[in-house]
């Protein structure tokens, strides 16, 4: 079985598609998070092999690196670090941090 499961992202208030159109977007954010960190990381490389490794594990987020965007976006959304907001224009869905998480 799946965790969370749909019926309780959706909470009863959102469809399946406006789950997935959330969590897309979410996805986005963190993977822009993450291309950001990363290029900061590069930029500061010195050369030697050992210490660039350390560098890089240690100025890009692990749970970025190491677990697929779509999954942290379902869990964050789970969590309420992300908040599903309906937009006037269409009904359209959009994603946002919440201003209480970290």
């Amino acid at each position: 079985m799946i965790y969370p499961t749909i019926n309780k992202l959706t909470q009863g208030k959102y469809n399946r598609y406006q789950l997935a159109v959330a969590t897309a977007k979410g996805a986005r954010i963190i993977t822009d998070e993450y291309i950001e960190q990363r290029r900061n990381a590069e930029k500061n490389l010195t050369g030697n092999k050992e210490t660039d490794r350390a560098m890089m594990e240690n100025a890009v987020n692990a749970d970025y690196r190491n677990r697929k965007a779509v999954k942290i976006a379902i869990d964050k959304i789970d969590s309420g670090d992300f908040v599903i907001v309906e937009t006037a224009e269409n009904g359209a869905m959009s994603t946002e941090e919440s201003e209480y998480a970290e």
